[in-house]
């Protein structure tokens, strides 16, 4: 079996975590791992693979490999969300899995830090320093009890649309802080002590909501869930937090409620066309933090997940493996 793996050192050691430390690979041994640029068409002499592990890969280069390499018979992506994968059109016969928890930690801290950051001011405040100002503007707007809960967490009721994993390690974070976390999923009742409710209830929740965090993936069905409609629904005082991915938002509507007034502030660390093009209005749209889809940074214990996943394949093939996704 010939398995191929992007070429950063955190997937090159993953034979070794195997139970037979990888014997199985190697001088004498019947699989093959075989790196390859993540950025570049996979090499003629390698498109008789069976396995593909991707990671970071532009969309034309899996593409490219779901037309060229035809005797795949599963794709590991090890990025939180397998759109790029889903999209490139492998054929049906094709297992796609994700690498849902490889991210977990990264992104919630990273979402916190959005959060925090846009709560606290820290945009307006670095753009003072920038001017040499010393703003104090944000003092007496805590300092004034009409205006002091929007400045903190600590009693702020925040919902986490797209209620997985990184929102189970980030919502404990919340608490933490004070704040009274709902999560929104595709089936509503309790996780990990958390009340979660369906995208149904969202009538009901946003218009209490003071922080709306979204952590949901690239699909069909999410495609700009955040649109008008919805951003209406939030308070004028409200936050939106985007950590999962740029096309659930619908950014002409974001822009035109930040701009209006109806949304208080904004952070993304992710956008519909990435890199932002130069000419992008979200560049200056007011009350907004940008960040350049840094949320994830590498996959964290990748090694041992593929080890793991090889493992479970070998022993029970796609049934025993984690993070199939429905196609």
């Amino acid at each position: 079996m010939k398995i191929l793996v992007p070429d950063v050192p955190f997937d090159l050691d993953f034979p070794a975590r195997l139970p037979d430390g990888g014997a199985s690979f190697g001088p004498g041994g019947t699989d093959t791992v075989v790196a390859y640029g993540m950025k570049d068409p996979v090499p003629e002499e390698h498109v008789d693979a069976d396995v593909l592990v991707t990671w970071s890969s532009p969309p034309r280069v899996v593409a490219d490999a779901a037309r060229r390499l035809t005797r795949l018979r599963w794709v590991q992506t090890l990025s939180a969300g397998p759109d790029v994968a889903l999209a490139a059109g492998f054929a049906p016969g094709v297992v796609i899995a994700s690498g849902r928890s490889l991210h977990d930690d990264t992104v919630a801290e990273h979402a916190l830090a959005l959060v925090l950051a846009t709560v606290r001011r820290i945009d307006v405040a670095l753009t003072a320093q920038r001017e040499h100002r010393w703003e104090r503007a944000i003092a007496f707007a805590q300092a004034d009890p009409a205006t002091e809960a929007h400045y903190t967490l600590d009693g702020a009721r925040v919902t986490i649309w797209g209620f997985g994993s990184i929102a189970l390690r980030l919502a404990p974070l919340l608490a933490a802080l004070g704040a009274e976390v709902t999560g929104v999923a595709g089936s509503a009742g309790e996780r990990a002590g958390v009340p979660v409710v369906t995208a149904a209830d969202l009538p009901e929740v946003l218009p209490c909501t003071d922080v709306l965090i979204s952590l949901l993936p690239a699909t069909d069905a999410t495609r700009h869930a955040l649109d008008a409609a919805t951003l209406a629904l939030l308070p004028p005082h409200a936050r939106f937090v985007n950590a999962g991915r740029g096309a659930t938002v619908d950014e002409a509507a974001l822009l035109d409620a930040l701009g209006s007034g109806r949304l208080a502030g904004a952070a993304l660390d992710v956008m519909e066309t990435e890199p932002l093009p130069a000419d992008s209005p979200l560049w200056d749209a007011p009350n907004l933090i940008l960040t350049p889809h840094v949320a994830g940074g590498r996959p964290r214990r990748a090694a041992q997940f593929l080890a793991e996943q090889l493992t479970a394949w070998r022993s029970g093939g796609a049934e025993a493996l984690r993070n199939v996704v429905a196609r």
